[in-house]
């Protein structure tokens, strides 16, 4: 499988990965190509990928739009070290379900435990990536950065 072929089934995946994990109004703006650095400057999980694609996958956000995803998940405001890990297990579930996906396309992709980076973060380390800006409830931004090895 060509790395084009591989590479828009991860972003098509990681869009239904989205969707059926977050139980909010979402709005996909198209992907960006980005290079280094990026600039993380809420709440943000990193989780590694290995298997046929490697790579990073990134979901980051403010305090705001990731509290909003929490508090209508489990029915109240999360705040703190609560937030925190609230961030950790939505990359492990979007992660998740986005290398449950992949199988159909028969590509497979493993998981790395989820780490957490908070404030302003400068991320090297790739040449190029993808960018999907997600809108939630028309007024809260998350994104995913898709950092995908050739």
């Amino acid at each position: 499988m060509s790395i084009t072929t591989q590479i828009t089934s991860v972003l098509n995946g990681t869009v239904q990965a989205v969707k059926s994990i977050i139980p909010l109004n979402l709005e996909m703006s198209k992907p960006l190509l980005i290079n280094e650095p990026f600039l993380q400057q809420g709440i943000g999980v990193l989780i590694g990928m290995t298997g046929d694609v490697r790579g990073r996958l990134i979901i980051e956000g403010n305090s705001d739009a990731i509290g909003r995803i929490g508090e209508t998940m489990f029915g109240m405001m999360l705040e703190g070290e609560m937030l925190e890990s609230f961030a950790a297990e939505l990359g492990n579930m979007i992660a998740g379900h986005l290398a449950t996906q992949l199988t159909v396309d028969k590509i497979v992709m493993d998981i790395s435990p989820p780490t957490v980076l908070v404030g302003e973060t400068k991320i090297y380390g790739f040449k190029k990536a993808i960018h999907l800006p997600i809108t939630i409830e028309a007024d809260k931004i998350i994104h995913i950065i898709l950092m995908i090895e050739s």
